[in-house]
């Protein structure tokens, strides 16, 4: 679990071919790994990846298939620059919000501009994702914790503050750049409890129902 607060912007140091699937080596930079150990997890441009090997100047991960059918992973180059953050422990502050490190899919940049001192950017989102995404809610891109200003006809558009351009790689978010999108964890299980379908089964499970909710105040149809 993560927070998309990044941490430190690494590189791709070097890039394996592994009978169908990646061995990465990413460089971490600033990031402090002193109490990184083998298993642990890094979000990696917002992708959960798992620490296989701690060489000293990063660490390196396996990339399965699965994971590079839906992201960016094998568009990658060594030197390629990184938004890094390391697992969310307990007692952590949580700055951002609860992130998973599971990409729900790929966005695309359609224009960027200078909003005052923040960098406005409008990003167009898969038709599949639009419906988690909501006005002011939180939405990850490459890793990195933001706000959702206002929704567009195909996705949305939000505001980068300054430290947080600096401190990642969305400092040279251009138009036509895609993107790594992870929407809020919160909005897909309340879509699978108003469902009320158990895989198993394929038969209604759950009371937690629009009219329920809209009859308890949470809800206006």
């Amino acid at each position: 679990m993560f927070t998309g607060i990044i941490e430190a912007v690494g590189r791709v140091a070097r890039i394996e071919n592994r009978q169908g699937d990646l061995r990465l080596l990413i460089e971490t930079g600033e990031l402090d790994l002193g109490d990184v150990r083998l298993g642990d997890s890094i979000a990696t441009n917002g992708v959960c990846l798992t620490v296989v090997e701690l060489p000293g100047n990063g660490f390196v991960a396996d990339v399965s298939r699965e994971s590079l059918a839906h992201t960016r992973i094998g568009e990658w180059k060594s030197g390629s620059a990184v938004n890094l953050e390391k697992a969310l422990q307990p007692t952590s502050r949580l700055g951002g919000h609860l992130v998973s490190g599971h990409v729900d899919g790929v966005g695309v940049i359609r224009s960027r501009e200078a909003d005052a001192r923040s960098i406005r950017l409008t990003v167009e989102a898969p038709a599949e994702l639009r419906r988690y995404i909501a006005a002011k809610g939180s939405i990850t891109v490459d890793g990195v914790s933001l706000t959702a200003n206002a929704l567009t006809s195909n996705g949305f558009t939000l505001n980068l503050v300054p430290h947080t351009a600096a401190r990642t790689t969305l400092i040279s978010a251009a138009a036509g750049q895609q993107v790594h999108l992870e929407v809020d964890m919160i909005a897909r299980y309340l879509e699978q409890l108003l469902k009320g379908t158990s895989p198993a089964t394929a038969e209604p499970q759950s009371r937690l129902t629009e009219g329920f909710l809209a009859q308890h105040g949470f809800w206006k149809p």
